[in-house]
């Protein structure tokens, strides 16, 4: 099997110089990582027991498949994984044949916390008919994690980072092993479309004191922040409660109130119909929003991957740790130079997606720190903590 990454990686390092990428140096850093992930992805599932021949029946299809079939393939693997993880949590937390009403298990004598947010849009009413959810095993979060590593053979965990300087914080460590091409962790929290920028809390200065946004090839932003490190139950999330922020942390030193005061546009009345969702908060694998940079010297051993969940698989919905802003299917925006624009309508896919990001080894990991390249813009002042791994890909990936 070790042959056989190594092969893997040659094919990354040639295909990546390949003159069949487009000339735009944004689209082609694009290619370039989707091309890297179809090949991990398709490496991790052929598993231990593959052949010489699948791998280079992999290489040359990497090299001659369009760019929309890398895709295609890249999101069947990686939802084939998630879909793995998401029937392990069933068969950890579900208990058979029993249901209950989810005011048992969501609400609580004490009323929670309500975010600058929550107060700007106003209170929501609680809906007059409670769904119907599973019950779920009463464990805890290090309880279920412990039980995820036991059926995947890997889970994740926060503690002080190994990046020497202080504004590390907490670092995301993965327990256990995980093979090259495996979903290592899911970035959580609430996903704006380009037609929603204005209402990113701090708009339009959103990374002023959030550390915690992302943002895909396609415009589309995740904000973690309200996420947190996730809960002690199942329950219905809508991301207007302000967590607790962890110590250590980045960012923490800034304060949740001072945060908040940055919110520059008071919201609409109502957030665009995505109300709330019945999520698993103390799913052990979505923690990405706490991977680090490494250091200088030091090579990151996951990439962001984007991955668009099917909103019809309502067995795995539990599991995935974001809801929308709005309606994202409401319009169409498409991205012209350094602006987004309106254009039509929808989609055009006839089935609902949760666009959001999952983090893929790129090599083996062992019972060590996850570190992600963040590819920050080197046309604007950086950290001086920020050692570039490959200044050529930062000025591709904003260019």
């Amino acid at each position: 099997m070790a042959f056989l990454f190594q092969k893997f990686q040659e094919a990354v390092k040639t295909l990546a110089k390949s003159p069949t990428f487009a000339r735009d140096p944004r689209q082609l850093q694009f290619e370039a990582d989707m091309n890297r992930l179809f090949l991990y992805t398709s490496y991790n599932r052929l598993g231990r027991d593959a052949e010489e021949a699948d791998a280079e029946e992999i290489i040359d299809m990497a090299g001659k498949a369009s760019l929309s079939d890398q895709q295609q393939q890249v999101q069947d693997n990686v939802h084939s994984q998630i879909k793995r993880f998401c029937l392990s949590m069933d068969e950890i937390l579900l208990l058979p044949e029993k249901n209950v009403p989810i005011e048992s298990s969501a609400q609580s004598n004490a009323a929670p916390r309500r975010s600058g947010l929550s107060f700007a849009v106003g209170p929501t009413a609680r809906p007059t008919d409670s769904p119907v959810v599973p019950q779920t095993r009463q464990l805890t979060r290090t309880e279920l994690s412990q039980r995820l590593k036991d059926a995947i053979g890997y889970t994740l965990d926060l503690k002080p980072s190994q990046i020497p300087h202080k504004e590390a914080g907490q670092g995301l460590f993965l327990c256990g092993e995980a093979n090259v091409g495996a979903v290592i962790a899911i970035y959580p929290g609430i996903i704006y479309s380009p037609a929603y920028y204005r209402y990113i809390p701090g708009y339009p200065r959103v990374d002023a004191q959030n550390p915690y946004l992302i943002t895909r090839y396609d415009g589309t932003v995740i904000n973690a922040q309200p996420w947190g490190s996730g809960g002690d139950t199942r329950e219905l999330w809508d991301g207007l409660t302000l967590p607790e922020i962890m110590p250590n942390s980045k960012g923490a030193e800034k304060g949740s109130d001072q945060f908040w005061k940055l919110l520059s546009k008071p919201m609409d009345n109502k957030r665009g119909g995505s109300g709330s969702e019945m999520l698993e908060r103390r799913n052990p694998l979505a923690l990405a929003h706490f991977a680090n940079h490494p250091a200088k010297g030091m090579v990151p051993n996951v990439m962001i991957c984007p991955y668009d969940f099917p909103l019809t698989e309502k067995d795995m919905r539990p599991y995935i740790p974001n809801i929308s802003f709005g309606n994202a299917e409401e319009v169409n925006m498409r991205r012209f130079g350094s602006f987004w624009f309106k254009w039509g309508s929808g989609s055009g896919s006839s089935t609902p997606v949760l666009k959001t990001l999952a983090l893929v080894a790129t090599r083996a990991i062992c019972d060590e720190e996850v570190l992600l390249n963040y590819r920050l813009s080197n046309s604007k002042r950086r950290p001086v903590w920020y050692s570039p791994v490959d200044e050529e890909e930062d000025r591709r990936r904003w260019s």
